[in-house]
């Protein structure tokens, strides 16, 4: 494993709470290159243009997943759509499949996958390709019946495609630590390497011979990168 500084400079971590959802929930930008800059300079095919940038809603969000089964995430008011291909889907699904295997036996909470999204704060809508919620998480400790409830995961998981950018990446992952995710894991298949966040400034990047464990937040639950990634090239199933 090795450690890796991260690239967000320090003033932008060490400004009040209030200033950093200012920072990231308020969209500032007149142009398309400059909204795409704010989004992480992802590229433009992921955005939607109608409703327009800058103005859509949560329930924009809901309405297009229901009506065309697409996967869009809310950011400054502008529709972004999930970007994941084969390769990626099949690894968020084993994960989600060994993630809910544990908590048949540790019955501590629920979770999710691409499509369980959630308002982080504001109007951030967010949809973890994995993530657990606690119990206590739950308003009222009970499954919400909301499309998109307002809540925020313990541990998420993003397993990262080739339309991802660091810079939109390094963004997701600050929301994520300031609205109250305690892990992360940052799944890269090209490298077969995990980085796990602690914090948003705390990355550890595993390579494939690692064992990763769910620490204080997953008590008991480990993966096998080795056995994750071998998945990718299993010939006729085997």
């Amino acid at each position: 494993m090795t450690k890796i500084e991260d690239a967000v400079p320090k003033d932008r971590v060490d400004q009040a709470r209030v200033s950093e959802e200012t920072k990231m929930s308020i969209a500032v930008a007149t142009t398309l290159e400059e909204r795409l800059q704010d989004l992480g300079n992802i590229p433009a095919s992921r955005i939607r243009t109608n409703p327009a940038p800058g103005t859509a809603t949560i329930e924009d969000v809901t309405y297009l997943r229901d009506t065309e089964r697409r996967l869009y995430e809310l950011i400054d008011g502008t529709l972004v759509e999930k970007s994941m291909g084969w390769q990626e889907s099949l690894l968020a699904g084993i994960l989600l499949q060994w993630l809910n295997n544990y908590l048949d036996s540790n019955r501590i909470g629920v979770a999710t996958g691409a499509d369980g999204m959630t308002r982080l704060f504001g109007d951030t809508v967010r949809g973890p390709d994995v993530a657990f919620v606690a119990w206590n998480r739950l308003p009222d400790g009970r499954i919400p019946t909301v499309p998109i409830p307002d809540l925020v995961p313990n541990f998420v998981i993003e397993v990262l495609s080739s339309s991802n950018t660091y810079a939109e990446m390094s963004r997701k992952r600050r929301e994520y630590f300031y609205a109250g995710v305690e892990l992360l894991w940052m799944v890269e298949h090209r490298t077969r390497t995990v980085t796990v966040f602690r914090t948003a400034q705390d990355a550890t990047v595993y390579k494939d011979e690692a064992i990763l464990d769910g620490g204080q937040v997953l008590p008991g639950w480990s993966v096998d990168l080795n056995e994750l990634f071998s998945r990718l090239d299993m010939p006729n199933g085997r």
